[in-house]
């Protein structure tokens, strides 16, 4: 890779969603800072894109935390360069019907999810604004739209949305755009949780997204991937502030 490459970091990537977009992203060309609260766990994701001839490191964060966060950034600057691209995926649940979720569970999504995304990108947008050049994705979710036992995660998803349209707003002028991804049912960890918390076979569950999906499969972390490859392009420039459900149906 030459001297001018971007650097883009995508939180959560030790797996699933975040693990597929940091090798579609090393597969376009970006040195990519992978990051997770578990470093160790980003190994397997760092390998792979190495193996193909890529540029990566493991960074080990909470981004729910600010001293980590900070740290993470900095690290990845110094041995990669400075990072234009940032990915927020970070991302947990803890269903529950409303009277039964805790105050706990509640803080503990919107800290991963809406706090997490806050402090990685004011963490990145210094260095985005001074290159005059970014790219900023979070993940939002069809569940942004309501979904029974997950008010925390929809309240998650739902700000996200309204926090990248914001940063779209106030980064614009910089050359940095920000805009949203909201995934539909994707074959991920976190689904089989969620089929285990609705007490079902995560076959039977996926069934019934598939027989309610307009093109009549499940989504893959893939396809995700794809989505954010655009948006991370020279050439998407002029699209910012944008809400991309990749649902594999009209949902919004």
């Amino acid at each position: 890779m030459s001297e001018n490459t971007k650097t883009a970091i995508v939180t959560g990537g030790a797996r699933g969603i975040g693990a597929a977009v940091a090798k579609r992203l090393a597969e376009d060309g970006f040195a990519v800072g992978v990051l997770d609260i578990d470093e160790v766990a980003c190994a397997n994701t760092v390998e792979q894109i190495r193996a193909a001839g890529g540029r990566a490191i493991t960074l080990g964060a909470d981004v729910s935390n600010e001293e980590q966060v900070e740290e993470a950034v900095a690290r990845c600057a110094r041995e990669l360069g400075a990072p234009v691209v940032l990915i927020n995926n970070a991302g947990i649940i803890r269903d529950n019907p409303l009277f039964k979720m805790s105050t706990q569970e509640w803080d503990l999504v919107l800290s991963i999810h809406l706090k997490g995304s806050f402090l990685m990108t004011r963490a990145v947008q210094s260095h985005m604004t001074k290159s005059g050049w970014g790219r900023i994705i979070n993940m939002s979710s069809i569940s942004a739209l309501g979904n029974k036992g997950q008010s925390n995660y929809a309240a998650a998803k739902a700000g996200i949305q309204g926090f990248t349209k914001t940063l779209a707003i106030e980064l614009g002028k910089f050359g940095v755009t920000a805009n949203c991804i909201a995934p539909g049912y994707i074959e991920t960890d976190m689904l089989v949780q969620t089929a285990d918390r609705m007490g079902i076979s995560y076959d039977e569950f996926a069934s019934k997204m598939v027989a309610e999906t307009a093109v009549a499969r499940m989504g893959q972390p893939e396809d995700i991937a794809a989505a954010v490859a655009f948006f991370a392009r020279d050439d998407a420039s002029f699209v910012t502030g944008q809400i991309l459900y990749v649902a594999g149906g009209p949902y919004a």
